[in-house]
């Protein structure tokens, strides 16, 4: 009896540590870079000034994520992992965006091309120097 209980106790725990470790592989990673006003209009929603959060926390899609448009809206956990310099991310730094815009057809041009993700000024500065043109991110949408 003891050795059936035993096993039940090892199998749960296994379990649980499986489960665990499946969570965190849900992040994917790419590139982030930053982009200034003029913000307005956007691919999303035109010259709406509602459309961004008051946070500012937002960004652009690139064309990995845009999705014909159905990125509009998405929101992602962004965290900076490492850069060409070191110490450009700020350490523990996560921050929650909204998509509000498609990065090729932005007004403004982002700091680098090809990125995964063109995070506002705003958002770029909580979770690196924002003297940096692009990062290496880990994203996850919410």
């Amino acid at each position: 009896m003891h050795k059936v209980q035993l096993y039940f106790q090892s199998l749960f725990v296994i379990l649980a540590v499986l489960i665990y470790l499946s969570q965190l592989s849900l992040a994917d990673v790419g590139t982030s870079a930053h982009y200034r006003t003029p913000y307005l209009p956007t691919a999303c929603y035109g010259n709406n000034a509602a459309q961004f959060p008051s946070s500012n926390l937002f960004a652009s899609a690139g064309e990995g994520i845009w999705d014909n448009g159905a990125a509009c809206g998405r929101q992602y956990l962004v965290r900076c992992i490492s850069a060409a310099h070191p110490r450009t991310c700020i350490p523990g730094q996560t921050i929650q965006i909204r998509i509000v815009d498609r990065a090729l057809s932005s007004v403004s041009r982002p700091s680098r091309h090809g990125a995964t993700i063109v995070l506002s000024k705003t958002a770029f500065g909580m979770i690196a120097k924002p003297s940096a043109s692009s990062i290496n991110i880990e994203f996850q949408q919410v």
